[in-house]
């Protein structure tokens, strides 16, 4: 039986609920109110053929929409794929034709599509996938629904990996996992109903904001306000408003958008974010600096300074992987450079060593119940603390299985292990991530991370916050070097993007002891991200050897 599904169930007998709609027309619906909507949706989804087993897409904006259409299909027996949204800047014929392999990847039996994309739904029927609007769903009889439950093995949720477009690539989990990490999370948090509100922006086809402020939140009956990426990207400021309006407790982003949050704070007024005590940095790099400037903007409007949680989680793990221990101070390793970089040790820095010579990295708090976390040399051998290697992870939350386009292969080894791809180490049980080891760049020996070349080009004058890139790069006829691409307002001032550049060198020569062989300033919105936000260092890479190649 799934204890997913029983908790749906009973926060939806609580008072807690969720509003919307914010900054312009806010409305609150409760759990009650969404479970009373999931319930006629589940019966239309049965009626058009949806059956336990089942993977239905849903393509829609609003959380309104999305909370109680994603639950009508828990209901129903089906799992549920968020699919990635088109942006202005995305091209139709590209988004129809990625969508449709999306797809047929996933088995999808029909597609649940809400604004603003209802014009998509003759594009689909035009190549035989059948659809049904929120509209729609919502017109079912709640008396008529069918309330399938499932067992712990069956699939809830086929989330899309970062990236995971063209080709696409969705992990398989199930109830069993989505509820062990949910639980854990819960536990990690201490969040409780009644207590806690729930802030977030987040998109919802990512698993940050579709496990950790959507679904958690529903199934727990805690209070939750959400707004859409769109909302927060349009005027950035409007995500701490409503925590100092709602007396959030909770909130989640990732880390560029701690450091745009910096910003705006400096010319905010009249917040109040005393509330504030467990604010999650994840899905990407974090950079110390970024936290610290946020923490340091936000003093003056009560912000507790133990309010940034760093955390590590990945779609495979369905989400949390570790915590920071909330309430705590930030944790920052400070490292000898050289240790890191040739022996692969996080041996801790002299007291007093140059900038240059060190390298600082967040620490992530221990494993979250239930998960144990291992590292390993190339050869697989286990390391032990202080070893930096690969990252592998083990437990009731970590994934058993992909979806690709090349059929369903397993995400572990026969000893249950997941390869995460990810560097770091372990320090006194606590996890620390330095990078992923396909970027990492070599050179005269050492193993350079490109965070840390993208940390020190961000704090040059002009560049765009979260918006550097570093990369692998082989000039003609040269041993194998590394380019930095930034964005900037100012790209189109040629003396301008000259002083950028020379700062970008300069400033990564002087602290790695290493020079790029190329930085590159390119006008914003230039780099390529996933739909997620993240950066695609190999799409980067690319695009700077396409920028550099002779005519």
């Amino acid at each position: 039986m799934s204890a997913f599904l029983d908790a749906l169930r009973a926060a939806a007998t609580g008072e807690a609920g969720l509003t919307t709609g914010e900054p312009h027309a806010p409305v609150r619906t409760s759990w009650a109110d969404v479970h009373r909507l999931a319930r006629a949706g589940a019966a239309v989804l049965a009626a058009r053929g949806v059956r336990p087993g089942d993977a239905v897409a849903v393509l829609a904006g609003a959380p309104v929409d999305v909370a109680p259409a994603a639950q009508a299909v828990w209901l129903a027996g089906g799992s549920v794929t968020m699919l990635h949204q088109p942006t202005a800047r995305t091209r139709p014929e590209h988004y129809a034709a990625e969508t449709l392999t999306t797809l047929r990847v996933i088995a999808a039996r029909l597609v649940v599509v809400g604004a603003p994309f209802e014009h998509f739904v003759p594009l689909l029927a035009e190549q035989g996938v059948p659809a049904v609007t929120v509209d729609e769903l919502r017109g079912g009889d709640p008396s008529a629904a069918v309330d399938v439950d499932r067992a712990p093995s069956d699939p809830a949720l086929l989330q899309l990996t970062s990236g995971s477009t063209a080709v696409p690539k969705a992990v398989r989990i199930t109830h069993g996992n989505l509820w062990a990490n949910i639980e854990s999370m819960c536990a990690a948090a201490d969040l409780r109903a009644g207590r806690d509100v729930m802030v977030s922006w987040l998109p919802l086809f990512h698993d940050m904001g579709m496990v950790g402020f959507l679904t958690l939140p529903m199934c727990r009956g805690i209070e939750s306000v959400c707004v859409t990426p769109a909302d927060f990207l349009s005027r950035p400021l409007l995500w701490l408003e409503l925590v100092s309006r709602y007396g959030g407790t909770c909130t989640a982003a990732p880390n560029f958008a701690y450091a745009l949050a910096a910003r705006v704070l400096a010319r905010a007024d009249g917040l109040d974010l005393s509330s504030l005590r467990f604010a999650l940095n994840g899905a990407e790099p974090i950079d110390v600096s970024a936290v610290q400037g946020f923490l340091a903007a936000g003093e003056r409007f009560g912000l507790p300074p133990t309010a940034v949680v760093c955390a590590y989680g990945m779609a495979e793990a369905t989400l949390g992987v570790s915590f920071h221990p909330w309430g705590t101070p930030l944790q920052v390793d400070v490292l000898d450079a050289v240790a890191l970089e040739t022996d692969r040790r996080a041996r801790p820095a002299d007291p007093g060593a140059p900038a240059g010579s060190v390298r600082t990295f967040p620490v992530l708090g221990p494993p979250l119940a239930g998960i144990e976390v291992q590292v390993r040399d190339p050869q697989g051998a286990a390391l032990a603390e202080g070893g930096v290697g690969v990252l592998h992870l083990r437990g009731d939350s970590v994934t058993e299985l992909y979806l690709s386009v090349d059929g369903p292969r397993p995400t572990r080894d026969a000893d249950g292990w997941l390869d995460t791809g990810d560097l770091g180490y372990l320090s006194g049980g606590r996890v620390v991530v330095c990078g992923r080891v396909k970027d990492v760049i070599i050179m005269g020996g050492r193993n350079i991370h490109p965070t840390d070349i993208e940390r020190v080009a961000l704090q040059v004058e002009g560049v765009r916050a979260g918006n550097a890139v570093a990369v692998r790069y082989v000039p003609a006829g040269r041993r194998e070097s590394f380019a930095v691409g930034v964005e900037s307002r100012e790209a189109g001032d040629p003396a301008a993007v000259r002083r950028i550049e020379d700062g970008v060198r300069s400033a990564v020569t002087a602290e790695m002891g290493v020079r790029p062989a190329l930085v590159a300033v390119l006008p914003v919105g230039t780099l390529p991200k996933t739909p997620s936000g993240k950066l695609q260092r190999s799409a980067a890479a690319a695009l700077l050897d396409r920028l550099t190649a002779p005519n």
